[in-house]
């Protein structure tokens, strides 16, 4: 009986051989369900057994390319040319992927022909702006690095070092790279970063024009020479080369990021915007950095809901960059002189001789929307030779948090506390006020050096501007300060006893 059914079940078995026909549907299906593992496998199947359809090398050439194959994804799409050279989505793929891998030539070659063949087709666009990119003379060179797998190894290398605060040990491996590697104009621009962390400026900037001179256009070396001409303050070279920046139009998503952060690392928040947010439409999923750049631009541009989105994506990647939303409150303008005085103010208190002054510096640098670029200055803040109560301000103006279980982290916070209530009283600050803050600050330097509790914070406001304008007019009364600040005026006067011990004329 059972040989019997095994012999019906093998008589009614259907022939079955996979075509790259059937492969190639499966795959469609699966792109549809974003299965992108399974319609990579399928493509790769139906391609190997289809070599000679052209639309099933197409997907499967359009598949390397978005996993950054483009050398391979260059191979097929030859293929599928050869096969049907009247394909108009096969040329504009030639185009794109020409492009990628620097052969700029044939990317406008075949970018051109797209548009005779098709001129109001899908990548009609796309195709344009290749057109465009490949005829700019004066802004790229046409020719690509070349550099060998070993100097691409210890170029990772020296990025690593120099992430790590390295830059003397990055500068060494870096200039080893050029000696061998003449044309290697990544490893130029990198040198020239180094120089200029270690305070040799002006051989950064000698290296990175001559990186100009020999590969004129190089877009990296024009963006680090308008970073440092922003810190340096070289206003009028600033803006000569930021006006230049503004006409490039590139193509290659490192050149849009490159462009799209130093805007915003320079201020100029709608051009970044322009160019981050175009990567973004394009389904670019960069890293943390460039996240934060694009909500900071968006923010500044007038885009709040596009910066809050952009913040959420960054915080999944980095949550350590929780406190630096650009949309946290900022310090009102010092003066009339606007935004770069408040730089300049903060910057003056950093550099102080005197720790008092310097973490009333750490203090405004939380309130400020040039936090970032203060924090990325590699001369202006060395976090490894601040004092403990300098890194304790500058934390906290990071957004770092604190245990109010440990008492001299709780003391430090009511301290905060104190501060606030001064700063959101005076702000935009005078330079009135900005004395006041001086005296507290010394006040608060000496409290915590001696475990003060700091126990009111809001008597401890009301004591430190009464003893602020005592010191400076008469007829000052205790009762006026006790009912602004909501305090009796017994408590007032406990709070002034506490606080004099503090003042520098009081030391033994």
């Amino acid at each position: 009986m059972n040989k019997k059914i095994r012999k019906k079940a093998k008589e009614n078995i259907v022939s079955f051989l996979p075509t790259g026909e059937y492969y190639y549907k499966k795959a469609l299906e699966e792109l549809q369900k974003e299965q992108f593992e399974k319609a990579h496998k399928y493509l790769k199947r139906a391609a190997d057994l289809s070599p000679d359809d052209p639309l099933i090398l197409l997907q499967y050439a359009i598949m390397q390319m978005e996993l950054d194959q483009f050398d391979y994804a260059h191979e097929l799409l030859r293929s599928a040319h050869s096969i049907d050279p009247n394909e108009s989505e096969i040329v504009f793929f030639l185009a794109e992927v020409n492009a990628h891998i620097g052969n700029f030539k044939d990317a406008h070659r075949f970018a051109k022909k797209y548009l005779e063949m098709d001129i109001h087709g899908e990548y009609t666009e796309e195709s344009m702006e290749i057109v465009d990119f490949t005829e700019q003379d004066d802004l790229l060179s046409l020719e690509p690095d070349s550099p060998s797998s070993e100097a691409l190894f210890l170029q990772e290398k020296s990025r690593r070092l120099m992430e790590s605060g390295k830059f003397k040990e990055a500068v060494e491996l870096l200039e080893t790279i050029i000696v061998d590697n003449p044309d290697f104009w990544a490893a130029y621009n990198n040198l020239a970063l180094a120089y200029f962390y270690i305070g040799e400026e002006e051989q950064a900037k000698a290296l990175l024009h001559q990186v100009l001179d020999e590969n004129r256009g190089n877009l990296h070396a024009l963006c680090n020479i308008a970073v440092i001409h922003y810190y340096e303050k070289n206003e009028k070279e600033l803006e000569e080369i930021v006006e230049f920046l503004k006409k490039i139009n590139p193509y290659f998503v490192e050149h849009r990021y490159k462009l799209g952060a130093t805007f915003a690392l320079i201020g100029k928040y709608e051009e970044a915007f322009k160019w981050l947010r175009s990567l973004q439409k394009k389904g670019f999923e960069g890293d943390p950095g460039f996240y934060f750049w694009l909500s900071h631009s968006a923010y500044f541009s007038g885009y709040e809901e596009i910066s809050r989105n952009a913040w959420k994506a960054l915080l999944k990647i980095d949550p350590e960059k929780a406190g630096f939303e650009p949309w946290l409150p900022h310090m009102q303008e010092i003066n009339d002189d606007g935004s770069e005085q408040q730089k300049e103010f903060i910057l003056e208190k950093l550099q102080n001789e005197n720790v008092s002054t310097r973490i009333f510096g750490f203090y405004l640098l939380g309130k400020t929307k040039h936090r970032q670029e203060i924090i990325s200055h590699p001369k202006w803040i060395v976090v490894d030779e601040l004092t403990t109560m300098e890194k304790l301000f500058l934390a906290q103006s990071l957004g770092h948090s604190f245990d109010e279980k440990l008492p001299a982290e709780k003391a430090f916070l009511r301290a905060i506390a104190a501060t606030d209530i001064l700063y959101n009283k005076f702000k935009p600050l005078s330079e009135s006020s900005t004395y006041l803050f001086q005296m507290w600050f010394v006040l608060v330097e000496r409290a915590l050096e001696k475990g003060y509790a700091f126990k009111n914070p809001k008597a401890l406001a009301a004591a430190t501007e009464y003893m602020f304008e005592s010191s400076r007019a008469k007829n000052v009364t205790k009762k006026r300060y006790a009912d602004q600040y909501e305090i009796t005026t017994s408590t007032l006067t406990k709070y002034i006893n506490e606080l004099i011990q503090f003042l520098p004329l009081f030391d033994a």
